[in-house]
């Protein structure tokens, strides 16, 4: 049914957008996703796109991915779709590379949208994570996670870091770490086992760095209130001109406010370029959320490889009815799956065990 999702993708007549990216790895391999929203789709649904407003028009398994690859699939991708008015994507060097190199093929220049929550995250990142404040705030965080753990008062445990994009939810650790500088702002003698008084005992310097905490906090609540603004309403005239307000409230000197400055005035032109009357989808969150399903289904096996089960990502898409489900099963004879099987995934690491435990 996937792949005859997938042979079934025709040009759109009416003007869209591709959201694209790579997959994790999963064993030795990851997948270049590309799906297609129409331009108009964030209008008429008033709030974030979701996976039944997209169809995945391409899927190109790899092991390894370089500008000249990723090339080379966009060209086969775009000939059976067409061509997008722009394309989404995160901050990937490499795809950035691909895309640019495809652009060039073509001969043509398709304006490319830096995903609001990754260059949110890299300017954060930035800015705070090689400085002497937010490095002595971590180890305060990672010392009350490690007090607080396993005791009653395990619910003010602080949001866990991620080991990869911390930055892209580091707003949920400002909040916290706000709400306890309230809390210990507290002057004076307290009871002695009251929460005030084992909360100070846990954290004994933690005021200390309020200056960094009041600046670090605002900023992460600042960012988030603009990427909710954005992801939920995309980007028009008056979106443009609420998170110009906001960006205002950020220092001068900050290196977020600079860079979110610059991201703004390049996709104001985009979304005035395109689709001036229309909000321009700026995130490529749903993308994540689409890659976040698949891997919860491909764990369930004991052996997690990339196989044809990627093939399952089309059919997490759109809007399937009846029909079009008889109309996909038809279109694809069960020979030219196993011919899709062995050139795009010649092994997996269940066959090669086979083969291995065969040989005597």
């Amino acid at each position: 049914m996937g792949l005859g999702l997938l042979a079934g993708v025709k040009p759109l007549a009416k003007p869209w957008l591709a959201i694209m990216d790579h997959s994790i790895d999963i064993g030795t391999k990851k997948a270049l996703v590309v799906l297609r929203v129409p331009i108009e789709t964030l209008s008429q649904r008033g709030k974030a796109i979701e996976l039944k407003d997209c169809e995945c028009i391409g899927i190109k398994i790899s092991e390894q991915v370089n500008g000249e690859s990723i090339s080379k699939e966009l060209e086969e991708i775009f000939t059976n779709a067409g061509a997008p008015e722009a394309i989404i994507k995160d901050c990937d060097y490499t795809l950035e590379k691909g895309v640019r190199a495809w652009s060039e093929k073509q001969n043509l220049t398709v304006p490319v949208i830096e995903d609001i929550g990754h260059v949110m995250a890299n300017s954060l990142k930035k800015q705070f994570e090689k400085t002497k404040a937010y490095t002595r705030f971590v180890s305060l965080v990672n010392k009350a996670s490690q007090c607080l753990r396993q005791t009653d008062l395990a619910f003010l445990i602080p949001p866990k870091l991620r080991q990869k994009g911390r930055f892209q939810s580091i707003s949920k650790l400002g909040n916290w770490a706000e709400k306890l500088l309230d809390v210990l702002a507290v002057k004076g003698r307290v009871k002695k086992e009251s929460l005030l008084f084992r909360l100070r005992k846990v954290l004994p310097d933690f005021a200390q760095s309020r200056a960094f905490i009041e600046c670090f906090a605002n900023t992460t609540k600042i960012v988030s209130q603009i990427m909710k603004l954005v992801k939920t309403l995309g980007l028009d005239k008056q979106s443009h001109q609420r998170c110009c307000e906001l960006s205002d409230e950020l220092p001068g000197n900050s290196k977020v406010k600079k860079r979110l400055k610059q991201w703004l005035q390049k996709h104001f032109e985009i979304q005035q370029k395109i689709a001036p009357s229309l909000p321009l989808l700026v995130s490529s969150d749903i993308i994540e959320s689409l890659f976040g399903r698949f891997k919860y289904m491909i764990e369930r096996s004991p052996q997690a490889d990339m196989n044809r089960m990627a093939l399952l990502i089309p059919v997490l898409c759109g809007e399937l009815d009846q029909m079009k489900i008889l109309q996909a099963l038809s279109q694809v004879p069960h020979n030219e799956l196993k011919e899709w099987e062995q050139k795009n995934i010649p092994y997996t690491l269940r066959k090669k065990r086979r083969a291995f435990l065969a040989n005597k």
